[in-house]
């Protein structure tokens, strides 16, 4: 997995991989039950979808060698089947054998906002395992709202090349203000440019959808891996359809039964975790550019830079100047995959003498600006479906200043930014129509939960919970750095997933990798 791709498509929003030969050693001998439940234990269609659920896929080349496209269409309201539909993209790359065909896989590399299609085009489809892409037809459907779904849009290009650059940790009350009047106007055009679609895209309709897509693809039971966000979305497909679970994976799992608060604080914890390790590694090369004492002084060093930062921008070789809050993106950017950490190395380097392009260069990775100024719908898809599947975490910039320590006390390096992203939601035109809860999903197949120690993005925790909530769960742990743990170098991660998606049996309970 290379770096581009990584950070390009795992990324996370703030607030919200090379290879390495590894072992591993087993947790308990017992596994889970491997077996399924009866088809017949499948909730029936509802009368008002069966429509849907009886359209005929119309398969078409889609100008990429080995893969077929085509349009689903699904309401746009599942409360309201015949008031208007919405045609969202799907692609797949048929199974190659050898070996009986076991179905349909469906990947998702998480955001929300993560394009499926351009993740399974990009990387799935090709570098999964070659048994795995034996056996299955490697399938994804970009979310609605997102990339090739009708995607939800807010602002232009130079609108969004602003909104990057406004102050995230606010020193006074002229720059608070400043702050809340750019998640106003980003939430504005958001309601302005998708106004129809921005009520249903949370993750509850996407996941509907998707078995939708399953029954047409013409599978009893639903395949999938899902990343990151795609944890949550496998994990919300589970709870709604728990008999037509067939073999999911889901790593660098979410915990959806936190709220806002305390899912940022928590990830804050991670990229302080993350930092840590890098500025370790960091602190043993002569060239490190945060010195080479110890950690402490490393993280000294960084949020010095950051206040220089703020106080001067530097230059980056274009119009743009690097700002604090685009030199933080770009260093969290890097957070997610270590073999980004020679990248940081250098870029740090290179803003410590003034040239700001190297972060700029990050930043703009993770928010998915283009070459030409333009911007994916990465960030937009988003905002969009976090804000409708929880209540913001916070009300107003006085629940934020209140806030503000204990997130600090998470990431003395990057609390303060954290928090205050953090305020997005509350400017959101939609209310939100989820709420956090428990995912237990009785009934359904073994789902293997992965968690990676030092995650910065879906903190290990997370991964320990959604496996304990979920009544068929096994945790998988790979202990390493990074964001996610399938296909980045682990045989042991790699061979436990594998044999779980071609032969059914779950790895051994509490499995640890490293």
């Amino acid at each position: 997995m290379d770096t581009r791709r990584s950070l390009r498509i795992l990324a996370t929003t703030l607030g919200t991989a090379g290879l390495l030969i590894s072992g591993c050693s087993g947790g308990s001998s017992t596994n889970a039950s491997t077996s399924t439940p009866p088809a017949s234990s499948a909730p029936a269609v509802p009368a008002g979808l069966k429509p849907y659920y009886a359209q005929q896929l119309e398969w078409r080349d889609c100008g990429v060698e080995g893969f077929q496209c085509t349009t689903m269409k699904a309401p746009l309201d599942y409360k309201k089947p015949d008031g208007g539909e919405i045609k969202l993209a799907v692609a797949r790359k048929k199974a190659t054998g050898p070996g009986k065909r076991i179905g349909s896989l469906l990947v998702n590399p998480g955001g929300p906002g993560g394009s499926a299609i351009e993740y399974l085009q990009s990387y799935a489809a090709i570098g999964y395992p070659a048994q795995v892409r034996a056996r299955y037809d490697m399938v994804a459907i970009d979310p609605r709202g997102v990339a090739r779904s009708e995607p939800v849009v807010c602002l232009t290009g130079p609108q969004m090349d602003t909104y990057t650059q406004v102050d995230q940790t606010p020193d006074d009350a002229a720059e608070v203000t400043e702050l809340g009047g750019a998640y106003t106007k980003f939430a504005n055009g958001c309601e302005q440019r998708s106004g129809e679609i921005l009520p249903h895209v949370s993750t509850v309709e996407t996941a509907r959808d998707m078995d939708m897509l399953r029954a047409l693809l013409g599978d009893e039971r639903l395949h999938y891996v899902g990343a990151s966000y795609g944890t949550f979305l496998g994990a919300t497909y589970a709870g709604l359809f728990p008999a037509r679970v067939g073999r999911l994976v889901l790593d660098g799992a979410m915990d959806p039964s936190l709220d806002a608060v305390e899912l940022n604080r928590d990830q804050t914890a991670g990229f302080e975790t993350a930092f840590q390790a890098f500025a370790a590694d960091c602190v043993k090369k002569a060239d490190c550019p945060l010195g080479t004492t110890s950690t402490a002084d490393a993280a000294t060093r960084l949020k010095r830079l950051f206040a220089d930062l703020d106080a001067r921008p530097i230059a980056t070789g274009e119009s743009r100047r690097l700002t604090e809050s685009l030199g933080t993106t770009g260093v969290i950017a890097a957070m997610y995959d270590e073999s980004a950490w020679p990248q940081l190395r250098e870029a740090l380097a290179g803003a410590q003498k003034g040239d700001g392009s190297g972060l700029l260069a990050l930043s703009d990775s993770y928010y998915e600006r283009r070459p030409n100024g333009t911007y994916a719908n990465l960030m937009f898809a988003n905002a969009a479906v976090n804000c409708l599947d929880q209540p913001p975490a916070f009300a107003d910039a006085k629940a934020v200043t209140r806030a503000v320590p204990s997130f600090e006390k998470a990431s003395p390096v990057f609390g303060k930014a954290f928090a205050w992203a953090a305020l997005n939601c509350a400017h959101w035109p939609v209310p939100p129509t989820g709420t956090p809860h428990r995912i237990e999903a009785k009934g359904a197949a073994p789902i293997v939960v992965v968690g990676t120690t030092r995650d910065p993005a879906t903190p290990y925790k997370w991964a320990q919970s959604l496996a304990g909530q979920l009544s068929s769960g096994t945790l998988l742990t790979y202990r390493g750095d990074g964001h996610t743990a399938y296909g980045r170098g682990s045989d042991c991660i790699d061979s436990a997933i594998n044999t779980y998606l071609l032969e059914g049996t779950p790895p051994a309970e509490d499995k640890k990798c490293s």
